[in-house]
């Protein structure tokens, strides 16, 4: 299977369960109101029982061992379940309580009265499950014996977090379906049978106070319900084509999270109750209470639906063909972003396939909006899931399985801010996927429009499409440009690592500890460039820019060393890298991808090649420190090669966008130039015309003039044994105006030039050797043949080497 694209991976956190605090308010905010009445007492009721609560989970913490312990000795027969404990697993231990011995700990905190409590905590009119057998601890085995003994400790922590919760929804959630698979491995009711004889000592437990006996038996008997109620199926998504994916959610999902609400319109309802079914409607289709928003309302409509004249299915479709919608989510938008807007509003989620959306696409195109409305409403899952009386509401995770294909588009769908987003973004991903995969990293093409940028993992703009992350592993390699010719690539030609790339590269500074000072000759200058224009040079590649006169105080002890010749380029560098100048440059204002990344440019001369290299440096810098980290990169074998002991760091590899970001101006990119409007007379006409009138005479004489003969003759320089120094100088530029059809300046030129200038001057050299030289320098190849065709390239050759253009094909 080939993957091209990616739908993105908002991060999404299921709710696992709920509690008394979290249901009331977001019933609440769902309908987009203040709390009622009945939701504050319930508030109310769940703080002012927090302590009560509180208590009750810190005593059966206290007794879990005993507990368990008990409740194990119910169902085993022929040995001690204590010695199957596992302590880790027993019970909670309270913060800086004493770790009791564990047969301790199985004779608990029990109160005075605990006898009499134990008499009173029966549960009337239960009897022994049917097939209760006792198990025999030796034949069970040691390991069955743990695991059950684990499973009854669990079962009284869960237990716990419901309580604390004040809500029993963590054990629907956890327990229900529980019982099939105990019944594979042991005996379910011998589980039940424990469960029960927990749930009698824990009454007892918690002393004389009835409202906590009422809590502890609410909850143990939520417990044994749903341990005893088979388990629920998936919910299917329903599907009326093929290239709809058919998925299946587990039903624990849409139990533990705070469902939407069902707005379904009835006759007998009470007039409140219809006025929050139509704002309720408000809030699906406008995404938004139009009457608070902006004190707007369709009053004939609404009463035609509280009459019953009109159906819910029919108040939406005219919603949807108002002028409200229209100039809402019609009007600002492309075709395309309207139907992913519509599917929203109207069917409670995203397109699904690029085949539904080129389906609704070309409805909206032929017969507008009102043409995609009816044929949304009108559709069969319209009805499957809304009816004729239900308000559609979003079918957000936890309510329906969500498709792996769109899954970030689809939920960015629902966010509030959708409609402020004017770019599609479903039929971007559905084209991508049909195109080749883009050269881009993990996380995503737009953060990585510059060499820095890669371990830039937090992207600028969040809702950017571009930002879809390309489904590459960790260790991935991001593709590099080398400064210079590209058989000489690294990863091709590892031994090539210290070969420069000449002209066609940065100026590489390099340090002869064996050099002697001699009198300057200019025309070759640099070739051995002295020490102050290496300190220069690394100042300005470690620091990126020339260090100021404060900073450089405190680097002259460095300077100086590498001065008296006691430290060499490489260890100037990583002296220089370890300073607080470039710590404060590059370290501590950037969070430690990035800043490993400014560090791996400014010592390697490249970017990092993907995660796998910044993940190296990162687990470096976190186990040993950040000096750790320079002294690996500089110690390494690609550092050695590439530069040795005493060559600057230059720029080797680059990103396309990074070379694209230094050659291209941002200034000049949208520059618009004026046109001249102004109307005026050809110049072509006026230079046409004749400035005097002329005879017949003199118009013959102006026929047969013309260039002279001497304009014919071509200057020839050659040169011999005997030839001045004046000589020489014009024959090597009018070799330069020939060979690169203009004067070339040996010093702005390079080194390469230099040496065959002086050559040439010196006698050593032809002007046939020169012409030769010449056409082979890095020069020549970079001016005219790199950038051109092999046949441009014979026309050129033939005018620069023969005087003249090829004779045939």
């Amino acid at each position: 299977m080939t993957v091209k694209a990616s739908g993105g991976s908002p991060l999404v956190q299921p709710q696992l369960y709920r509690t008394a605090a979290t249901l009331a308010i977001a019933q609440a905010e769902q309908q987009d109101r203040y709390l009622q009445l009945g939701e504050l007492d319930q508030l109310s009721n769940f703080l002012n029982s927090g302590s009560k609560r509180l208590d009750i989970a810190v005593t059966l913490a206290k007794n879990a061992t005993f507990l368990v312990s008990k409740s194990a000795n119910k169902i085993f027969v022929g040995g001690s379940p204590l010695s199957y404990l596992e302590r880790p697993q027993a019970a909670v231990q309270l913060v800086g309580a004493p770790q009791a011995d564990l047969n301790l700990q199985a004779v608990g905190e029990l109160p005075k009265n605990f006898s009499q409590n134990l008499n009173a905590s029966f549960t009337p009119g239960e009897s022994i499950p049917s097939g209760f057998k006792p198990i025999n601890v030796i034949s069970y085995g040691p390991t069955r014996m743990r695991k059950s003994l684990r499973d009854l400790d669990w079962f009284l922590r869960y237990l716990t977090y419901a309580i604390v919760a004040g809500d029993p929804n963590i054990l629907s959630v956890n327990i229900r379906g529980l019982k099939q698979l105990i019944d594979n491995a042991c005996s379910s009711a011998a589980a039940i049978v424990a469960i029960r004889e927990i749930r009698r000592l824990a009454i007892a437990l918690v002393g004389d106070d009835v409202e906590s006996r009422d809590i502890v038996r609410t909850y143990f008997n939520v417990l044994v319900s749903e341990f005893e109620a088979s388990a629920l199926t998936d919910k299917l998504r329903k599907r009326e084509s093929l290239d709809l994916q058919g998925l299946r959610l587990p039903q624990i999902y849409a139990n533990a999270g705070v469902k939407t609400q069902r707005f379904v319109m009835k006759s007998g309802l009470s007039e409140n109750e219809k006025n929050a079914i139509i704002k309720a409607t408000y809030r699906q289709v406008f995404e938004r209470d139009i009457a608070k928003a902006y004190s707007l309302s369709l009053s004939n409509l609404e009463s035609q639906v509280k009459n019953g004249q009109l159906s819910v299915k029919e108040f939406v479709r005219a919603l949807g063909k108002s002028t409200i919608y229209q100039k809402q989510f019609y009007d600002p938008f492309v075709n395309s972003r309207a139907v992913e807007l519509a599917f929203r509003h109207f069917l409670g989620r995203g397109a699904s396939s690029l085949e539904e959306f080129q389906k609704y696409f070309a409805i909206i195109s032929q017969n507008g909006l009102p043409g995609l409305i009816d044929a949304l409403i009108n559709s069969d899952e319209y009805s499957d899931y809304f009816g004729e009386e239900t308000v559609p509401y979003i079918r957000a995770i936890g309510e329906e399985p969500q498709e792996c294909r769109n899954w970030g588009a689809q939920l960015n769908l629902f966010n509030y801010s959708a409609p402020f987003y004017k770019i599609p973004q479903f039929i971007t991903l559905f084209s991508d996927y049909n195109q080749a995969l883009p050269d881009q990293h993990p996380y995503g093409r737009g953060n990585d429009p510059l060499d820095i940028q890669f371990g830039a993992i937090f992207p600028q703009q969040t809702r950017n499409p571009k930002t879809n992350p390309a489904p590459f592993g960790k260790d991935t390699r991001r593709l590099l440009i080398r400064r210079g010719p590209g058989v000489l690539n690294q990863v091709g030609s590892p031994n090539s690592r210290g070969d420069t790339a000449g002209s066609l590269g940065p100026r590489v500074f390099t340090w002869d500890p064996e050099s002697q000072k001699e009198d300057t000759d200019f025309r070759v200058s640099n070739i051995k460039p002295s020490k102050d224009s290496i300190i220069q040079a690394t100042y300005l590649r470690i620091f990126g820019r020339q260090v100021y006169e404060e900073e450089r105080i405190l680097l002259k002890p460095i300077e100086n060393s590498f001065m008296e010749n006691k430290i060499t380029v490489k260890e100037f560098v990583r002296q220089l890298a370890k300073s607080n100048t470039f710590r404060s440059l590059y370290w501590m204002p950037f969070y430690v991808c990035k800043a490993i990344e400014y560090i791996h440019i400014r010592l390697l001369g490249r970017p990092t090649y993907g995660r796998a290299e910044i993940n190296k440096y990162f687990n470096l810098e976190y186990k040993e420190g950040y000096y750790k980290v320079i002294d690996a990169i500089v110690d390494s074998i690609e550092y050695t090669q590439s530069f040795g002991d005493n060559t600057v760091p230059y720029d080797r590899y680059s990103t396309s966008s990074g070379i694209a970001a230094r050659t291209l101006k941002k200034s000049t990119i949208n520059q618009v130039i004026p046109i001249n409007q102004s109307v005026g007379i050809s110049k072509f006409i006026q230079l046409g015309k004749a400035k005097e009138s002329l005879s017949l005479a003199g118009a013959s004489a102006r026929i047969t003039q013309g260039v002279s003969k001497l304009r014919e003759q071509k200057l020839i320089f050659s040169i011999s044994k005997d030839s001045s120094k004046l000589e020489l100088e014009q024959a090597l530029k009018a070799a330069y105006r020939h060979i690169f059809e203009r004067d070339a300046n040996a010093f702005s030129i390079g080194n390469e030039l230099a040496l065959i200038d002086k050559q040439f001057r010196d006698g050593k050299l032809t002007v046939k050797e020169l012409v030769m030289n010449l056409g082979t320098s890095g020069l020549y190849q970079k001016e005219f043949y790199n950038p051109h065709p092999n046949t441009k390239v014979i026309e050129l050759g033939t005018k620069h080497f023969l005087g003249r253009a090829p004779n045939s094909q």
